[in-house]
């Protein structure tokens, strides 16, 4: 009777003698291919249309500067341009108005609707620009309003209260109008560009190219290229900022072969072949502003429009206007001087 208890008390020593067998640890699972059967449609592609429709919604800006010389056709290729009455002259503007003895600066804005897009467009001429006997530093009340613009534009940006969408005056292109004289550029022409090079987009376009002879077009166009090149001028689309190889393919083609843009401007329309074509009519028959084979106007709004547009304001914003921020915020030491609402209603009764 007295077995049991001394049998009891080795089995509970030799229990505690022996360890209790550890778990083993748990093999973390092989991860499984991702199945596109087994999971189906998530819907990724749409966020284009999204894009599209906040976008169209919102609509679009872009602000075209014009420079040169009267009777270039600034206004008649703008109004080509968009198929629009969109120039100063068509909106009311007198044809016996005497040229302006400074440079002045006139913006045209413009609501143009295609297709269910909505842009707002604002032509911006230059009347009096090279008109003068004494031409110099003409291009300064350009160069004033285009920083002007990039300023409006810095203030609304480091506001407290900021708009949700800052109203987009900058400009974010430039045609400057070259006279088709077919020998070379002007000093005036050089000292434009060398100086507004480097603050906005520009792009260089022959005048009138109907005056020229197909020779004489090649050899000038060449000849401003070379003389560009020599002066150091950048014109749009800057070589710098070609984003990839096929950004510079495409882009080396249009500077190598098509600039600067010989064209040709009409909101005349003619019947040609039984169509309706814009042109302009001479003894010997009519020169089609949208043939290829006349002129180079076609490749012209192509390259703004089609192309090129979304470009020259990204261009705009990233470059040219983070480069005046940049100087303005570096100059002043940080925030430009801010002018609340009672220093401007001080100011305003002053």
């Amino acid at each position: 009777p007295c077995a049991g208890p001394v049998e009891s008390k080795n089995e509970a020593a030799m229990s505690e003698l022996v360890p209790e067998p550890r778990q083993k640890p748990a093999v973390p699972m092989k991860p499984m291919g991702i199945n596109a059967n087994l999971l189906g449609y998530i819907g990724i592609d749409t966020i284009i249309e999204q894009m599209r429709k906040k976008t169209m919604k919102t609509g679009f800006d872009f602000n075209i500067m014009v420079v040169g010389q009267s009777g270039l056709g600034k206004s008649t290729l703008v109004n080509t341009l968009f198929k629009s009455q969109v120039s100063r002259k068509s909106s009311g503007w007198n044809r016996e108005e005497k040229i302006p003895k400074t440079v002045e600066i006139k913006a045209i804005g413009h609501v143009i609707e295609e297709g269910g897009v909505k842009m707002k467009l604002t032509v911006i001429d230059t009347p009096g620009f090279g008109d003068q006997i004494n031409n110099e530093n003409c291009w300064e009340p350009i160069e004033k309003y285009i920083n002007e613009q990039y300023e409006k534009f810095l203030k609304e940006e480091v506001n407290i209260a900021r708009k949700k969408r800052i109203p987009d005056t900058r400009v974010h292109c430039c045609l400057y109008f070259i006279s088709p004289t077919g020998h070379s550029l002007r000093p005036l022409d050089l000292e434009f560009m060398k100086h507004l090079s480097k603050v906005v987009n520009i792009i260089p376009v022959i005048a009138k190219a109907d005056t020229m002879t197909l020779e004489e077009k090649t050899e000038f166009k060449q000849r401003v290229r070379k003389e560009l090149e020599v002066n150091g001028i950048e014109f749009y689309p800057q070589k710098e900022f070609d984003e990839d190889l096929e950004d510079k393919t495409e882009n080396d083609k249009i500077r190598q072969e098509s600039m600067p843009f010989a064209v040709v401007g009409s909101d005349k329309e003619y019947q040609v072949n039984g169509k309706r074509v814009l042109g302009r009519k001479t003894p010997w028959g009519i020169i089609e502003v949208e043939n290829l084979t006349h002129c180079e106007f076609a490749l012209l709004r192509d390259f703004v429009i089609r192309t090129h547009l979304q470009d020259l304001k990204e261009v705009t914003h990233n470059i040219h206007y983070e480069t005046y921020r940049a100087k303005r915020l570096n100059d002043n030491g940080g925030l430009p001087p801010m002018t609340t609402e009672t220093e401007e209603s001080h100011e305003s009764n002053l």
